[in-house]
């Protein structure tokens, strides 16, 4: 059991399995570095401070971390290295914690308005659709009536995916098919939702960057369709990145976090790389909480995000 006794056993294996490759690696570094040392000296720093980088951290947290290390290293001068990875895993989680406020621990709703908009962002091919399938398919689990909306009209593909997933769930989707209006789509998706009282509703949209202006345009007027049906929506701007893209993800949450609000990540493939510290760094630079995380290719592998059992799988 990790720090939290309500994760269940199953799904800490399931993140354990899910994270086991960039584990491996960071582990592999971590022995390395501290093979032959007694305690924790400026070598061992320099050496943890590569391994961090290595692990697609950043450059920007993992200094960040090497400065709260170094400060527990003054304080207490025989800091031994087997000590190294319990301060890891308390300073990796205290960062966590600035960004996480909230601790996520079920697919449960904030207390709103129903319905509680999600609106999904994100490029093609990051997993955003697979996404909000399995989203939709947590969400019925635990209870909620789930309405899906087709907004990514660019892509035909990306249209027939959402419709096969509502179809795989059993969710209702909204869909006026390709090339129609992104707006006029969440418009509609928004107004059924509210008749049929469902409790949430997930908007896909078009993953474009080439033209952020188009980009910024499009999902602004997204949202202030949707507010014009329920009045604060959308509830939360969820932006998917691509774990497995290493630094390439730093550069598309940057594009998207300044092209709309986006105030939730999901970080999806990390059973398939050993960049898991994408995760940390991500949620650190941009102040944005990873709210989900994706760890396999089963409706379960997508789970709700837990920082301090996340830190364990990483580091135990």
């Amino acid at each position: 059991m990790g720090l939290f006794g309500s994760f269940s056993k199953s799904k800490k294996e399931n993140l354990n399995k899910g994270l086991a490759k960039t584990k491996d690696s960071v582990f592999k570094k971590l022995t390395r570095v501290v093979v032959g040392k007694a305690t924790v000296d400026d070598d061992v720093l320099d050496e943890l401070e590569e391994v961090l980088i290595s692990s697609d951290v950043g450059v920007d947290t993992t200094l960040k971390i090497i400065g709260r290390i170094e400060k527990r290293v003054a304080e207490d001068k025989f800091l031994g290295v087997s000590e190294l990875n319990r301060i890891l895993k308390e300073e990796i989680a205290g960062l966590l914690k600035e960004n996480n406020k909230g601790d996520y621990e079920t697919f449960d709703l904030p207390k709103s308005d129903h319905p509680y908009v999600i609106m999904v962002v994100g490029v093609n091919g990051v997993g955003k659709t697979t996404t909000i399938g399995k989203l939709a398919y947590q969400f019925k689990k635990a209870g909620k009536k789930v309405t899906l909306g087709a907004s990514d009209t660019f892509r035909a593909a990306a249209v027939d995916q959402l419709i096969i997933w509502s179809e795989r769930v059993g969710v209702p989707v909204v869909n006026q098919g390709m090339g129609a209006d992104p707006a006029s789509v969440a418009f509609e998706t928004l107004t059924q939702a509210k008749a049929n009282g469902s409790d949430v509703v997930i908007i896909d949209t078009a993953g474009r960057l080439h033209n952020k202006i188009n980009l910024m345009n499009e999902l602004s007027k997204i949202k202030r369709v949707m507010d014009r049906v329920v009045p604060g929506a959308p509830h939360e701007i969820l932006l998917v990145l691509d774990g497995s893209t290493g630094q390439n993800a730093f550069e598309q949450a940057k594009q998207f976090t300044l092209a709309t609000e986006v105030n939730a990540l999901a970080i999806t493939k990390l059973d398939g790389t050993a960049k898991g510290g994408v995760v940390i760094g991500v949620s650190d630079q941009f102040k944005v909480p990873v709210k989900y995380i994706g760890i396999g290719e089963s409706m379960e592998d997508l789970q709700v995000f837990n920082r301090n059992e996340f830190v364990d799988s990483l580091f135990s």
